[in-house]
């Protein structure tokens, strides 16, 4: 692993970082990590210098109270926001230091997102919900449709392509949403509380499918505040006040 030091690294440098990062299967590498907002005059370290490490294939819980740094950091790991600073490479690309545009570009080929509240249109039929990353990464239509069947296929809900989100149940519409984070064959899957919408037993099969998902190769990162969430991914790691507070590896499933 390439160091990191104090000196202002050269475009080179972070290339080959990243190249090497690739290499290693290491999906996501943050060092120093910090987001600092001002608010009335006061500085908040919403993240304050976190170093992580996301390897290929890995399932990871990011949890902590309110105020923790967890959705910060997740919008950081997302391409949602940028850091105030530090770095984050991305599948060896270093999103800390990207543009606007070249953020777009990288959430839509690099990472699938699943959130609570589904985030479909809802005039719009499944199939296309789920097309619609491939439209915007200038997919054409044929290949479009073909792969978007697969998604929803592997969600086991092809036969609910033509349904509109309103003639879909809650546990439907996150299979949809989940169906769409995977049409661009992602990096990373992000999901943040997936299963805060639902009820119980809804919510236990959709994390039996994201289980299905990581055991079929997906990097899965899932932010939650939900123990019993947690637990069903590999390793925990728990915020508080902006750092990681401890990161630990979850027993095995029976």
């Amino acid at each position: 692993m390439l160091p990191v030091t104090s000196s202002q690294p050269s475009a080179s440098d972070l290339i080959a970082r990243g190249e090497q990062l690739r290499r290693e299967g290491i999906v996501i590498r943050t060092w120093d990590l910090r987001k600092t907002y001002s608010m009335g005059g006061e500085e908040i370290h919403a993240v304050a210098g976190i170093d992580l490490v996301i390897r290929k294939g890995e399932y990871v819980a990011i949890m902590g109270p309110s105020g923790s740094g967890k959705s910060t950091l997740m919008n950081l790991i997302g391409c949602l926001d940028s850091p105030t600073s530090g770095q984050y490479f991305l599948n060896g690309h270093l999103a800390s230091q990207m543009s606007d545009a070249e953020l777009a570009r990288v959430r839509n080929k690099e990472i699938g997102f699943v959130f609570q509240t589904f985030n479909l249109m809802a005039r719009a039929d499944a199939l296309h919900n789920v097309e619609l990353p491939l439209i915007y990464a200038g997919v054409k239509a044929r290949d479009r449709h073909e792969r978007a069947l697969a998604a929803l296929r592997a969600v086991d809900l092809e036969a609910r392509q033509s349904h509109k989100p309103n003639e879909l149940s809650g546990g439907q519409r996150q299979r949809v949403a989940i169906a769409r984070a995977l049409v661009n064959h992602p990096s990373l899957l992000l999901a943040d509380e997936p299963t805060g919408a639902l009820d119980t037993a809804t919510g236990n099969e959709i994390m039996a499918l994201v289980a299905r998902l990581h055991r079929a190769g997906n990097t899965i990162v899932l932010v939650t505040h939900e123990n019993d969430i947690a637990q069903h991914a590999d390793r925990i790691i728990h915020l508080r006040d902006g750092k990681i507070e401890r990161d630990e590896r979850v027993q095995p499933h029976a």
